[in-house]
């Protein structure tokens, strides 16, 4: 199973010109198993902090711990409808350690939560979801990113 990127190739006839178009597609959360939230927490090595999504990869060490108390921490007010205690509680460590991406939300919702830029070397965490029994690419999308003690929701916009 691949990710999406772009689409490109849809052609239109009008008034007897050709023009050819492109369409960002857009996904949804259907091909990530909501299931099983990982824990991914590690450096980061790279930050792509652009639309259609930011993105950061992370260096998930093979010595990664659960965080004792993340059922715990309090989770953001958002627009959607998400059970963060639940998915905070149901958290655990992938299987497969090292360079994983994580895609964040649009760039228009990481700035209605005001989420600081992560810088090469930082140490960030974030709640995701991977593809069905972690096969794939190592790439996960993001439900809740940790940076420091704070939780940002990126589900939806703050409620």
């Amino acid at each position: 199973m691949q990710r999406r990127d772009l689409i490109l190739g849809t052609t239109a006839v009008l008034t007897g010109g050709v023009l050819p178009l492109t369409a960002l597609a857009h996904h949804g959360w259907s091909s990530f198993d909501e299931s099983r939230p990982l824990y991914l927490s590690g450096k980061v090595k790279a930050v792509k902090w652009q639309n259609p999504h930011a993105e950061i990869s992370v260096a998930v060490a093979a010595d990664a711990a659960l965080p004792g108390d993340l059922a715990q921490r309090s989770v953001p007010a958002q627009t959607a409808n998400v059970d963060g205690p639940k998915v905070l509680a149901a958290a655990r460590l992938p299987q497969r350690r090292g360079d994983w991406t994580i895609e964040l939300s649009p760039m228009t919702r990481i700035s209605a939560w005001k989420v600081p830029q992560p810088k090469v070397g930082d140490t960030v965490a974030a709640v995701a979801y991977t593809f069905p029994d972690e096969k794939g690419e190592m790439f996960a999308r993001v439900e809740y990113l940790i940076i420091g003690q704070q939780l940002y929701g990126l589900r939806s916009n703050p409620a």
